[in-house]
């Protein structure tokens, strides 16, 4: 691996997943038996929503103090929890078909104040399929994003407290994804709606318990440390995805299996500690965190880590960016599926 002229670390090796879920499954074919959905995270889903109202009405008669710190603490797991219910919708694991998925990507977006699911739906594939290819992976920081927020704490701060609008811009990099569609529409019409009712009903104080709540689930929060943990190059090694395995996966649906989760996306998150338990062999060797608050502070002291702490690379499914030929749908969803 090589530093290439913008900051990232350049890999000319394919992304590693897709083979070594081919090696997994000829030593452990019995980890099929763990794919498919889980219509019970449904359920998780209504109640998360729910008690996320109860909480915004709860504030809406309590100072100001309160009402941060209800966000930071009741409303950020909330809302991160239902991060992890949109990432679930978008593997279609919560239901089989795919509109009963996408009215549970609305019902889970409904407490966070931007209508993010459909977005995020759309270009989550495509970082599966072309993991590091900096055109098709919207998981990946703008160039221009990793030198504006450079490698100091305080800009390493600001980026992470304001990431969800970070985050909104990126699949405008992304390449071969539509950045509007009739559900993309659907989930903009249906946010605004419930916003609205949530300002009539419940008054100002209340959208804005939720607008904090988004902002500190993905934002300057030890949850906010999943998306450092997940690909960013923490450790001297040339692993470039990282599970967590610390006592908060209990509140996040285990999204920390994100090995695990990369090379079996087709199984829910409840079923990812068996793969792990299955393959000892494998993910037991692989560099691990046990904690979001230490490594947040890790990022936030460590001037070695920056946003252009990732790899980068060319290659797309054995071909390259300058292949005329592109993915059909079928074939971009068999690469995320990775289970061939």
């Amino acid at each position: 691996m090589t530093t290439s002229r913008d900051g990232f670390t350049f890999s000319a090796a394919p992304e590693p997943h897709r083979d070594r879920t081919k090696q997994l499954l000829r030593r452990h074919p019995e980890i099929r038996e763990l794919i498919g959905p889980n219509p019970a995270t449904f359920w998780w889903t209504v109640f998360i929503v729910a008690v996320q109202i109860l909480a915004a009405w709860f504030v809406v008669s309590q100072p100001w103090w309160v009402v941060f710190l209800v966000a930071y603490t009741v409303g950020a797991v909330c809302d991160h929890a239902l991060f992890v219910v949109i990432h679930e919708t978008a593997h279609r694991l919560v239901f089989k078909r795919k509109v009963p998925n996408i009215l549970t990507a609305l019902l889970a977006n409904l407490p966070q104040f931007f209508p993010g699911a459909m977005s995020f739906c759309k270009y989550h594939l495509k970082h599966h399929a072309f993991q590091g290819v900096y055109e098709l992976d919207g998981d990946l920081p703008f160039r221009w994003e990793a030198r504006l927020i450079g490698s100091s704490a305080l800009g390493k701060a600001l980026w992470l407290l304001l990431f969800p609008i970070f985050q909104a811009l990126r699949p405008l990099h992304v390449k071969e994804v539509p950045l509007w569609d009739r559900w993309t529409v659907v989930n903009v019409i249906v946010q605004v709606a419930f916003d609205v009712a949530v300002w009539m009903v419940l008054g100002p104080k209340a959208l804005v318990y939720f607008a904090l709540s988004l902002f500190f689930s993905i934002g300057l929060h030890p949850l906010g440390a999943r998306w450092i943990q997940r690909h960013y190059l923490t450790e001297d090694t040339d692993q470039e995805t990282f599970s967590y395995y610390g006592p908060l996966n209990r509140l996040a649906f285990n999204v920390g299996y994100h090995n695990e989760h990369h090379d079996f996306p087709s199984v829910s998150w409840d079923r990812l500690p068996q793969i792990r338990a299955a393959a000892p062999e494998v993910y037991n060797t692989l560099s691990a965190h046990q904690s979001w608050t230490r490594l947040l502070w890790r990022f936030l002291s460590d001037r070695k880590i920056s946003l252009f702490s990732r790899i980068v690379r060319n290659e797309r499914n054995h071909r390259t960016l300058d292949d005329p030929v592109k993915p059909d749908e079928e074939e971009l969803r068999a690469a995320a599926s990775a289970v061939r």
